[in-house]
């Protein structure tokens, strides 16, 4: 079951579901997957749809991380995502949105 009020999101990974979030741990290596990008930058992007596959990637990785994976990074590149590329990217941009959300509802 997804808790959606803990950002949670699900990610079915060659035949295996897994439940991703982003925690502060795995926010941490998000920054430092981006190397001199920003989190901010990688938002922008998603909010105007101008994000790369590198974004959906590193906030997989991260979100699988904060959900307690423990693969590589091209374990997930080499994978079989249920939905292929526009599920991933669904995925990553739910995974943000459930992150930065407002905790009272946007009120």
């Amino acid at each position: 079951m997804v808790n959606r009020y803990r950002g949670e999101v699900v990610l079915v990974l060659n035949g295996q579901t897994h439940v991703m979030r982003l925690t502060l741990g795995a926010l941490a290596e998000l920054e430092e997957a981006l190397g001199s990008d920003s989190l901010l930058a990688m938002v922008q992007r998603f909010e105007t749809g101008q994000f790369r596959a590198r974004d959906v990637l590193a906030l997989l990785v991260a979100g699988l991380r904060g959900g307690g994976w423990r693969g590589a990074p091209d374990e997930l590149a080499q994978g079989d995502i249920q939905g292929g590329a526009a599920a991933a990217a669904q995925a990553a941009a739910a995974l943000l949105a459930g992150a930065f959300a407002p905790l009272d509802g946007g009120a």
